[in-house]
C-alpha cells in the first residue's frame, strides 16, 4: 500500500510540474512588451514624418517670401524662423540657413531634431526648398 501511495504522489507531482499553470501570465507579459514596442515605434515614425513636414513647410514659406521682388534671402530666413516659432514644436533646436542662394535663386535649409520617445535616441531632420528670385526684365 505504501508503494501505491508513493507512486500516486509521484504521478501527482509530475502532473503538477507538467501543468500549464502560469504560462498564460508569461505569454501575456511577453506579448505586452512586443505590443508596446510596436505602438512606440508607430508613434515615433509619426513624430518623425510630422517634423519633416513642418521643416519642409518652413523652408517653403521662407523661399516664397525670399523670392519675391525686392526681398532678400535674409527675409526668407526670418519668415522660416517665424513659421517654426509658431508651428515648429516638433522640430527642436531648429536652424535655418540660406546658404547656396545666389542672385537668381534662393535656397532655404531647415535642420532640427525630432522629439523622441526613447531617451538617448537622436533623430535629425533636414529639409530644403529653392526657387527662382523674381526680377524685372526688359523685353
Amino acid at each position: 500500500m505504501k508503494a501505491h501511495r508513493r507512486s500516486g504522489r509521484r504521478r501527482a507531482l509530475a502532473a503538477r510540474l507538467r501543468s500549464d499553470r502560469g504560462n498564460g501570465s508569461v505569454e501575456v507579459a511577453v506579448l505586452a512588451v512586443v505590443v508596446l514596442m510596436l505602438v512606440f515605434t508607430i508613434i515615433q515614425v509619426g513624430l518623425y514624418y510630422h517634423a519633416r513636414k513642418v521643416a519642409q513647410s518652413a523652408a517653403r514659406q521662407g523661399v516664397d517670401t525670399g523670392r519675391q521682388f525686392g526681398s532678400s534671402p535674409g527675409d526668407g530666413v526670418a519668415q522660416a524662423q517665424g513659421f517654426l516659432a509658431k508651428f515648429g514644436g516638433s522640430v527642436r533646436g531648429a536652424s535655418v540657413s540660406s546658404a547656396g542662394s545666389s542672385a537668381e535663386e534662393i535656397h532655404i535649409t531647415v535642420t532640427g531634431h525630432v522629439a523622441t520617445l526613447v531617451p538617448g535616441l537622436e533623430l535629425t531632420v533636414t529639409q530644403d526648398a529653392h526657387g527662382p528670385i523674381e526680377r524685372w526684365t526688359n523685353p
